[in-house]
């Protein structure tokens, strides 16, 4: 049982993507407060002030998803190698769940001869 739980708790470099993507998120929660706050800022006369807090949040809220996306990428790249997630591969005999009825079993499906097919150019 504790082995399990060894295998579920993420290593570092998953803790730094879980980090990453919800900084990601917080600044991207964060943009329409730095709007409505660079609004109130314009109608006090700072307007480059208002218009510099907007577009650095949407700046930084751009570079913070980018940093996440691609380090999230990296992450999921390395699980898939191999180095991390092992992968079963299952043959014809082990899908039990699913009966597939035979060739002509189907009640609604319309058979065509070579001769009723239309090519398309």
């Amino acid at each position: 049982m504790t082995g399990w739980y060894a295998e579920r708790t993420p290593d570092r470099s998953a803790k730094a993507v879980i980090a990453l993507m919800l900084l990601a998120l917080l600044l991207v929660a964060a943009v329409p407060v730095a709007l409505l706050a660079g609004v109130v800022m314009m109608l006090l006369g700072h307007v480059i002030g208002g218009l510099a807090l907007f577009g650095g949040s949407i700046l930084a809220a751009g570079i913070a998803v980018a940093v996440a996306g691609m380090s999230g990428m990296r992450h999921l790249r390395s699980l898939v190698s191999g180095r991390g997630l092992r992968v079963v591969q299952l043959d014809g005999s082990q899908y039990t769940d699913v009966a597939e009825p035979k060739d002509g079993d189907y009640t609604d499906v319309v058979q065509l001869d070579r001769s009723e097919y239309t090519e398309v150019p």
